[in-house]
């Protein structure tokens, strides 16, 4: 079955003259390993914050501040992020990719096994908030390293009229990575009692992360060390660019794009992590059901994903993330209904929620990656993407949790709403400046 898929992949690809010969398929499977790895991590840390930590590292604050300092280290780890990026790009010039990309990967799994190993706040008391705290900047600046060039390389040596749906393929990650976490919490949640979850089973996810991690350095690995793929890349003029002067050459472009991706992030954590922490702090829904709800979610995340990929390459992809930003804000305006509704209301805005996600998500990466030069795109990518996760994600939880409850539903719509205000924008000025040019 994989050698077929990789020869159905080979036969669109066409190799650009003088390129050394690429195979999409491998390309493929190791961005889909290694995105989902990265976002396993990451989910697991948002779930815990609701379903663990209020209890183990904040017990002697009520459930919601439990939460909301949950969120808040949560954020941490996207606000550190640029900086790994800045920090293995470094890496990378002096002593190559395969440097680089081993300790970062390293680093990620070992931060997140760490946490497994965190005694609670009654053993050790506030010494284990902050080594949550480090172990979670940790995990970002890890995850600014872990940048590999394949989701550009796989892009760039597209057909033209497939980019699209090759640009997608990166973007599978973070519904596979989240349907595997809810997965695991959901099997645990239901094969040991309460009191055995909270004192030792929420540990088992981040050990995984680690097994998780490894598999997915080896795969990656296998590819960016040979010379065909290092060939690729460097015939590709995938070039680890200094921050400073990523910043200083390219700053504009580098936000422009990371606002344009805002309203596809911003829906990010309110459909994946807040659905989970408003159910269970309001107690309306079992989590064992809103996590199966969640899983059948991914799956529609899943198949949405893969169908921008179709949709972007028949109507262009920033007429798709235009489109999705206008359903984005409109779903936003039914967030204080669905979600203060009956459990099945609350289901709906995460599945509904889920279409939405996967189809933005998976043209939101790289919308206007065309406005940098090729010599600067690998690393605008990276910085691009940590901006756009910084501005649109990393305080998601927190903010729609937080102002949710003191001043109600309607502080989450305006929030998606913003977020989609700020893509439109972004595109409409990004097409103005092409223009004038």
């Amino acid at each position: 079955m994989a050698s077929t898929t990789n020869s159905s992949l080979a036969a669109d690809m066409q190799t650009p003259a003088g390129h050394s010969a690429v195979a999409p398929g491998e390309i493929a499977i190791g961005v889909v390993i290694g995105r989902a790895s990265e976002h396993f991590d990451f989910f697991v840390f948002g779930m815990a914050c609701v379903l663990v930590f209020p209890s183990v590292f904040f017990p002697f604050a009520s459930t919601l501040e439990g939460m909301l300092y949950g969120f808040a280290i949560f954020s941490m780890a996207f606000v550190a992020r640029p900086f790994g990026t800045a920090l293995f790009m470094n890496i990378q010039r002096r002593w190559g990719r395969s440097v680089k990309l081993s300790s970062s990967l390293f680093l990620l799994g070992t931060a997140t096994a760490g946490i497994a190993f965190l005694p609670g706040y009654n053993s050790i008391g506030g010494a284990s908030i902050f080594l949550l705290a480090m172990f979670r900047i940790l995990q970002g600046f890890a995850l600014g390293g872990s940048w590999d060039g394949l989701p550009s390389l796989l892009v760039l040596n597209a057909p033209p009229a497939k980019r699209s749906w090759y640009a997608m393929i990166g973007q599978l990650g973070a519904p596979i990575g989240f349907l595997i976490a809810n997965l695991l919490f959901l099997y645990l949640i239901n094969s040991v009692s309460a009191e055995d979850f909270q004192a030792w089973a929420w540990r088992y996810p981040f050990f995984v992360a680690f097994a998780i991690n490894v598999v997915a350095l080896f795969a990656r690995l296998r590819l960016v060390l040979t010379e065909e793929y290092t060939a690729a890349l460097e015939e590709s003029e995938l070039e680890p660019i200094s921050t400073s002067e990523m910043l200083e050459k390219q700053g504009p472009n580098i936000f422009l794009g990371a606002f344009a991706a805002l309203a596809s992030y911003a829906l990010f954590h309110i459909v994946t992590i807040f659905p989970l922490s408003w159910i269970a702090l309001g107690e309306s829904q079992l989590i064992g059901n809103v996590l199966i709800v969640q899983v059948f979610g991914a799956f529609i995340g899943i198949i949405a994903t893969i169908a921008s990929g179709i949709i972007a390459d028949r109507i262009g992809k920033r007429t798709t993330v235009s489109l999705m930003a206008v359903l984005i804000g409109i779903f936003a305006l039914f967030t204080p209904m669905l979600m203060s509704g009956t459990p099945a209301m609350q289901d709906t805005f995460i599945l509904v929620g889920f279409a939405l996600l996967g189809v933005s998500y998976g043209q939101a990466s790289g919308t206007l990656t065309a406005n940098f030069e090729r010599r600067f795109r690998y690393a605008g990518a990276a910085l691009t993407s940590d901006f756009a996760w910084l501005f649109g994600a990393a305080f998601a939880p927190l903010i729609a949790l937080g102002l949710s409850v003191h001043f109600g539903l309607m502080a989450v719509s305006l929030y998606l709403i913003s977020g989609a205000l700020a893509t439109l924008l972004a595109l409409r000025i990004n097409k103005h400046l092409e223009a004038a040019d």
